[in-house]
């Protein structure tokens, strides 16, 4: 497994049919921390912040859905936070924030002494970002366990989420564990390489047959999350 120096604490939250993971970075040095698609449950937030002694600096967005969103406006409230979200994302669906910063393809954010590197992996919404740190990787809707977003609202190209799972194939060590914003059954935190094994959506090698599959009719509900 990759050694890292930060730790990652989920925080699973629920709003009418919504059941979430949001995600609580903490650099181990400097106590630095940072939340990834921050929702529903504001106290839950805080109350770790207190426990772990960590001072919130970041959020991370990997999209502009509200249950990715929900608490950004609170947060910046409270400790007036850096907020990252992908250039192309801000710009499609005309995303505005307080202290708000657009990333791009392979830029790099530092939490204290923890380096993330982003990656732009379009698909679910035209600028859905994963935050790739050294040993995890944050996927929002790009990528579940057990599956992968939908492509079907606003902004959504399942051709383009055919090439963003290759790109995570190919440029993401399969030892990474990967923590989605759903869970389907199956708890975040399984290595990359679990999911090249069991994930159909993984497991389509040809980019057509992908898309049809993907856009298929009748599918199982899109929010039966656990």
């Amino acid at each position: 497994m990759l050694q890292r120096e930060y730790e990652v604490v989920p925080i699973k939250s629920s709003y009418e049919s919504f059941i979430n993971y949001s995600y609580l970075i903490i650099d181990q040095i400097t106590r630095q921390a940072a939340v990834v698609d921050p929702a529903w449950d504001l106290e839950q937030i805080c109350s770790l912040l207190k426990e772990k002694e960590a001072n919130l600096v970041q959020l991370w967005l990997t999209h502009s859905h509200r249950d990715h969103v929900h608490l950004v406006k609170p947060l910046l409230d409270r400790f007036q936070p850096n907020v990252y979200m992908g250039a192309a994302e801000i710009e499609f669906y005309k995303y505005h924030c307080a202290n708000l910063y657009p990333v791009y393809d392979q830029n790099a954010i530092l939490l204290g002494n923890t380096l993330i590197s982003c990656v732009w992996t379009p698909g679910h919404t035209t600028g859905s970002i994963c935050y790739s740190l050294r040993g995890s990787l944050f996927t929002g809707d790009t990528i579940f366990t057990e599956g992968c977003g939908i492509c079907t609202e606003r902004g959504g190209d399942p051709r383009a989420m055919f090439h963003s799972m290759q790109k995570i194939r190919s440029r993401i060590h399969p030892d990474v564990l990967v923590y989605p914003a759903h869970s389907f059954g199956v708890s975040p935190g399984q290595p990359l390489r679990s999911l090249l094994e069991n994930n159909i959506y993984f497991n389509i090698p040809d980019e057509e047959q992908f898309i049809a599959f993907r856009m298929r009719r009748n599918q199982p509900d899109s929010k039966s999350f656990v």
